[in-house]
């Protein structure tokens, strides 16, 4: 679960797993297969990553989140983000043919990104920012995640109170997730900067039109109208399947 903050505004609520966590130069590099003809040059004049359509139309968050809102922000700074990918693995072969996590975890380098990365992690937020939101969201979590809230927060109120804070006291552009600790076996709330997002650390696991500079209305419209929890309890499910070896214990990991 995460929640995305630009400049003035706030950040999305994921919960997501990825258990990719091979080295650069250990990665498999599907595009040096060689083809026949000379045609894997030629291949490079596909599409490699497409922008991916929210799932629900542009007007269903009103009046929570606008219609405007979602031009702008998907239609315009979503799709630079993609353009902009696509343009800079135009220009590198090395790159060609991983997927948009793989892409991620690889262009972060260990903490030292390559150009890419910036781009790449963008998309994937952004990917994740649109799912993480439905048409009459917001509430309370349910069944096993809200649970697991309850076990590691101490009670739903306390999770969203830590998260509202987290938001409210992040400074500049980024981004406030909620995340399934690996090693601990516990959720967490955490904060990145700029692109940065939890998978490059191996962990488990929107907007400013509308609401201008004010955070607290924003992220407090966020948590009560737009967040999907039913899109956070599965992925719960899916990250509590890594965490205990391939065994999920739902609802408590």
């Amino acid at each position: 679960m995460g929640y995305c903050c630009h400049n003035t505004s706030l950040a999305s609520s994921h919960l997501l797993v990825t258990n990719f966590s091979q080295e650069f130069k250990s990665l498999n590099l599907p595009h040096q297969k060689r083809w026949p003809d000379g045609l894997h040059r030629f291949s490079k004049v596909f599409a490699y990553h497409g922008l991916k359509t929210p799932p629900y139309k542009l007007d269903a968050l009103e009046p929570y989140m606008s219609k405007k809102t979602l031009e702008m922000h998907w239609g315009g700074h979503h799709r630079n983000y993609v353009e902009g990918l696509n343009k800079q693995l135009g220009k590198n072969d090395l790159l060609y043919g991983y997927t948009l996590d793989e892409l991620v975890k690889v262009t972060y380098n260990n903490g030292n990104p390559l150009p890419e990365f910036n781009n790449a992690a963008q998309v994937w937020n952004h990917d994740f920012f649109w799912e993480s939101m439905q048409p009459g969201g917001g509430d309370m979590a349910q069944l096993g995640l809200l649970e697991q809230i309850e076990k590691d927060f101490g009670s739903f109120t306390n999770f969203r109170e830590k998260f509202i804070q987290a938001a409210l006291t992040h400074f500049g552009s980024g981004w406030v997730w909620l995340v399934l600790k690996r090693k601990e076996k516990r959720l967490e709330i955490v904060k990145t900067a700029n692109a940065i997002t939890p998978i490059v650390w191996d962990d488990i696991h929107a907007y400013y039109l509308d609401y201008k500079n004010d955070k607290g209305k924003y992220v407090n419209v966020f948590m009560n109208h737009l967040v999907s929890w039913n899109m956070a309890l599965g992925r719960l499910a899916r990250a509590e399947a890594f965490v205990n070896l391939g065994q999920p214990k739902v609802p408590i990991a």
